[in-house]
């Protein structure tokens, strides 16, 4: 039993324990991948962001498509993507993402983006069109988005609950102790409201969300957390672990191991969620499609 009474220790972890350092992946699919996202003139969350899955990704044909630029209008102190002043909306973006869907063979699509605070709706009507196109073009391709909070606006939550996702994903990211470190300029009780406005809007809509450990919370928070956002109406849930894109990023306090991964995996299927992953690789959208198939871990 894992005593959830004990905090993590506080000091900046420097040394990667054995479970988190992955083989490198073989080069699969990589180039058919790359090619894809070059000639779409696209862009990853995989590489924006530094994800350590993604040359595994790559090599299983997958990817994240990152939409809207690769500049944030927001300092979250854990994100490796570049922030500033963002490029002007792609209103061609859109079909490119869906050809190169279709050029890598996907059955299901995530497509996310950075925060984009500079738009009236927040980027909404974008995610919008992106879904229409996947209904029109690739009706077999099942659509999953991964948005911001849109700065809790229900007018711009409609326009992409209306476009009709598979799977709508918005990231709790972490507990609220640590929202003023962690995310600044975000609200932990804006994000749970998101989720519970995505999960009263229909049935068949799967809502998602993920937290980050070893950002120096406790096992009774995440817990806590998990409880919370359960109430709100998510169903699939990720946990993974928190690595330092680079040193302009926070650092790591600890390093959780893979039996409290293991713990706290049982722990969400316990409080209901329908599937859940946790490990130290897991990402939000990481094996995202294994969700939609049905397995449970």
């Amino acid at each position: 039993m894992i005593d959830t009474r004990q905090s993590p220790p506080q000091s900046a972890c420097r040394r990667l324990p054995p479970w988190l350092k992955k083989p490198l992946a073989h080069e699969g699919k990589t180039g058919a991948v790359a090619t894809a996202i070059s000639a779409g003139a696209l862009h990853t969350v995989c590489r924006e962001a530094k994800c350590p899955n993604r040359s595994e990704c790559f090599s299983r044909g997958t990817a994240t498509f990152l939409v809207m630029g690769t500049t944030c209008t927001r300092s979250c102190r854990f994100c490796g993507v570049a922030r500033g002043e963002p490029q002007l909306l792609d209103v061609d973006e859109p079909r490119r993402v869906c050809e190169a869907a279709e050029s890598m063979g996907l059955t299901h699509a995530v497509v996310t983006s950075v925060t984009r605070d500079d738009l009236a709706d927040g980027g909404a009507a974008h995610f919008a069109s992106i879904i229409r196109l996947f209904r029109s073009r690739l009706p077999n391709v099942t659509v999953e988005v991964l948005v911001p909070d849109f700065q809790g606006s229900a007018e711009a939550l409609d326009i992409v609950l209306g476009a009709g996702p598979d799977v709508f994903n918005h990231n709790i990211e972490t507990v609220p102790r640590l929202y003023p470190f962690v995310r600044p300029q975000a609200s932990y009780r804006q994000s749970l409201e998101i989720l519970a406005k995505a999960s009263r809007y229909g049935v068949k809509l799967r809502i998602k969300s993920g937290i980050m450990v070893g950002l120096g919370e406790t096992a009774r928070e995440v817990l806590d957390t998990l409880h919370d956002i359960r109430v709100a109406g998510c169903n699939l849930v990720t946990i993974g672990q928190y690595l330092q894109p680079s040193e302009d990023q926070m650092p790591v306090v600890e390093f959780v191991s893979p039996d409290r991964f293991e713990w706290y995996r049982d722990q969400a299927l316990a409080l209901g969620f329908s599937h859940a992953k946790a490990g130290p690789f897991v990402r939000s959208s990481y094996l995202a499609e294994e969700m939609v198939q049905g397995r449970r871990s």
